[in-house]
């Protein structure tokens, strides 16, 4: 059953996204609901390509941050745009992590650190799909045992769904075959105006994050391992406030991570339930989004280093000119024995569900 829409709302063609790459091949899925909201995506990396969606006055617009061919994800400036992230979401310190009393060093893409999986992670793998209905695609990816140096063969399952309640929903399901670890998210670079030339800032967005805590960061982006109350703090957004009102705080940790670049640590009553975990409202155009996640973390990350490149239809994306909200686990937890674990068994499933639910503020 074919599903792409060659006139979908974003302006893409199959044909720029048609591609045989390291003897798989790529392609374009439109996600289409019943109010003809549109997410586009592509099977490499599982980028997000467009968010089609309206604003307060029924106007259509780009809410994500993408390219308009496959050449153009895989060359993109920035490797991570709105790509999945695995197997390891996030920083690990020093590119090493020790499981079971043997060290396993990882390459080193982000200063002395390993980020998201590494260099080739799973941003930068064609993933298996197939577009089961006008809403859904399933990808899956089989990690090979070594690959970027994590241990055992992780076959992982992504989901996207698309509902009639514009929410995208994520749904994540891997198995290992050797005692490994796991932190995948979903890395979108959001941009509620709509994307442009260039891209507004986000200093106009109002965030709410259900979070009374987070983990600073030391001045390479890891965790020293504290977890600290936002209290007093320009990192609490327990109640709304812009981004732009604190981010220029003469604030260590907003020195260290040259803005908002943190984990906030979910307010659950138990492990794994799926909650509220973030709101963004954009006022000029009254769209909003809502995050809701099962994991016990989320990064928010500011765009602080977007270089102004360009993406779909001649769209520049300069700094600060999207938010993410990166649903996991805390960052460097294989080296922080206090953090929830990443350890993946053989015969546990590892299970994720992140929704991302757009809407019009009333």
């Amino acid at each position: 059953m074919e599903y792409v829409v060659e006139n979908n709302l974003s302006g893409l063609k199959r044909e720029d996204f048609q591609k045989e790459i390291n003897g798989k091949k790529t392609d374009l899925f439109i996600l289409k609901n019943k109010y003809g909201n549109e997410v586009a995506l592509t099977n490499y990396g599982g980028a997000l390509l467009t968010i089609m969606v309206p604003d307060k006055n029924g106007k259509h617009a780009n809410v994500v941050q993408g390219h308009d061919s496959i050449d153009k994800v895989v060359n993109s400036p920035e490797a991570f745009l709105s790509t999945l992230i695995g197997r390891y979401g996030n920083r690990i310190a020093g590119a090493k992590f020790n499981l079971d009393g043997k060290e396993y060093q990882l390459a080193i893409n982000n200063g002395p650190n390993s980020l998201h999986g590494g260099p080739t992670g799973y941003h930068a793998r064609v993933w298996d799909a197939e577009q089961t209905d006008a809403q859904t695609v399933v990808m899956s990816y089989l990690s090979a045992d070594g690959e970027e140096g994590f241990p055992g063969n992780l076959q992982m399952t992504v989901t996207f769904t698309f509902t009639d309640e514009n929410e995208l929903i994520i749904d994540y399901k891997g198995s290992t075959d050797k005692k490994t670890i796991v932190n995948m998210t979903h890395h979108g670079f959001f941009s509620l105006s709509g994307i442009a030339n260039p891209t507004p800032t986000i200093d106009n967005n109002i965030v709410t994050i259900n979070a009374d805590w987070y983990t600073p960061v030391d001045n390479v982006s890891i965790p020293t391992g504290e977890i600290a109350p936002v209290e007093g703090t320009p990192m609490d957004f327990r109640t709304p406030h812009t981004v732009g009102s604190r981010i220029n705080d003469q604030f260590q940790q907003l020195i260290n991570g040259a803005g908002y670049d943190h984990n906030y640590v979910l307010n659950k009553k138990e492990p794994g339930e799926l909650t509220f975990a973030a709101k963004c409202v954009e006022p000029i155009s009254g769209r909003v989004m809502e995050v809701y996640t099962t994991e016990p973390g989320v990064q928010v990350y500011t765009a602080n280093w977007n270089s102004g490149f360009e993406g779909a239809h001649g769209a520049t994306f300069p700094a600060r000119s999207a938010i993410c909200f990166e649903a996991q686990h805390f960052p460097d937890t294989p080296n922080k024995g206090h953090f929830p674990s990443v350890v993946l068994n053989p015969g546990e499933t590892y299970t994720q569900r992140t929704i991302y639910k757009f809407g019009i503020e009333e």
